[in-house]
C-alpha cells in the first residue's frame, strides 16, 4: 500500500497553483466590482482544489492501466509505479471529483446561479475524459484547450459570476491570462514527456508540434499574461501593469525551455511557471483595487 507521503505526491501538489490562481484573480475582479463575498470565494477555491486533485488521480489511474506511465519522467505515478492498486487510485479520483461536485452544487444553490450547474458538470466530465474513457481527448491533442477553458475561463469567470452576477473586461482579461499560464504549465509538462508519449502512442499537442514547436508555444503562452498586464491601463486600471515584475520568476523556466533542456531538467520549469501564475494573480488582484 502507498504511504501517506506517496498519496500526497500522487496528488501532484505542484499543480495546485493552477487551482488557486483562477480563484484569486476572480476574487480580485469581484472586489473591483464591489461584489466580493469571502465565503463564495472560499467555496470556489475548495471546488477548484478538489477538481484538480481529482484530475490528477484520474490521470494517474487512466494512464497507469494503459501503461502510459511505465517509463515516464516526473512525479511519482501511483498506478504506473505499482505502489497503489488501480482500484484505490480510481476511488480517490471519484471521491475528489464527487467532492468537487457536491461543493459546486452548494455554491450554486447558495448563490442562486443555477445555470452554472451545466458548467460544473462539464468541468467534471472534462476532468475524467482527459485521459479516461475509450477515446480520451488528452491523447488526441486537446488537453491544452481544456486546461485553458476549465482552469482559465471557467475558473476565473465562474468565481466572479457567483459573486457579482456578471463579469467585466478586467475579469475576462484575467481569465485569458490565467488560462495561458495554466496551459503553459501543461505545455512544459508535455514537452518533457514527448519521447515517452510517442513511445506509448499518446498523441498530445506537443508530440504533434514537435520539440521546437512546443518550445515556441510555451514562450508565446507566457508572453500573453504580461501583454494583458500592460493593456489594463486602457480599461482604467493604471496600477495593474506592476504585475509585469513577476516575469522575473519565469526567467529560469524560460532559460530551460529556450535553452533546449529535456527530461528531468524541465521539471523546475513546471514549478516556476505555476509559481509565476500564482504571484501574477495575487499582484493583479491587489492592483485592480488600488
Amino acid at each position: 500500500m502507498a504511504s501517506l507521503s506517496e498519496w500526497i505526491e500522487g496528488a501532484r501538489p505542484r499543480t495546485l497553483p493552477n487551482a488557486v490562481a483562477p480563484v484569486v484573480a476572480g476574487a480580485g475582479a469581484a472586489i473591483a466590482l464591489d461584489a466580493f463575498s469571502w465565503w463564495r470565494s472560499a467555496l470556489a477555491l475548495l471546488v477548484s482544489l478538489s477538481l484538480i486533485v481529482g484530475v490528477n488521480y484520474a490521470n494517474d489511474y487512466s494512464d497507469g492501466i494503459r501503461g502510459t506511465d511505465e517509463h515516464r519522467v516526473g512525479p511519482l505515478r501511483l498506478v504506473g509505479s505499482g505502489v497503489a492498486a488501480p482500484k484505490a487510485v480510481l476511488t480517490a479520483a471519484l471521491v475528489s471529483l464527487g467532492l468537487a461536485g457536491v461543493l459546486g452544487l452548494l455554491l450554486v444553490a447558495l448563490s442562486g446561479r443555477w445555470w452554472l450547474l451545466g458548467m460544473g458538470a462539464l468541468c467534471i466530465l472534462g476532468a475524467w475524459f482527459y485521459t479516461g474513457g475509450k477515446k480520451p481527448y488528452g491523447y488526441y491533442g486537446f488537453g491544452e484547450i481544456a486546461v485553458f477553458v476549465f482552469f482559465g475561463l471557467a475558473g476565473v469567470l465562474g468565481t466572479v459570476y457567483v459573486q457579482a452576477g456578471r463579469v467585466s473586461w478586467a475579469a475576462l482579461a484575467c481569465a485569458v491570462a490565467v488560462g495561458c499560464f495554466s496551459t503553459a504549465v501543461l505545455t512544459a509538462n508535455n514537452l518533457r514527456d514527448i519521447p515517452t508519449d510517442i513511445e506509448s502512442g499518446k498523441r498530445t499537442l506537443a508530440t504533434r508540434l514537435g520539440d521546437k514547436g512546443t518550445r515556441r508555444l510555451y514562450l508565446a503562452l507566457i508572453a500573453v499574461p504580461y501583454l494583458i498586464s500592460l493593456s489594463f491601463v486602457f480599461i482604467g486600471y493604471p496600477t495593474a501593469p506592476v504585475a509585469v515584475l513577476t516575469i522575473g520568476l519565469l526567467l529560469p523556466a524560460v532559460g530551460a525551455v529556450h535553452g533546449g533542456k529535456t527530461g528531468r531538467e524541465l521539471i523546475p520549469a513546471l514549478r516556476d511557471t505555476g509559481l509565476a501564475m500564482l504571484v501574477w494573480s495575487v499582484v493583479t488582484a491587489v492592483a485592480l483595487n488600488l
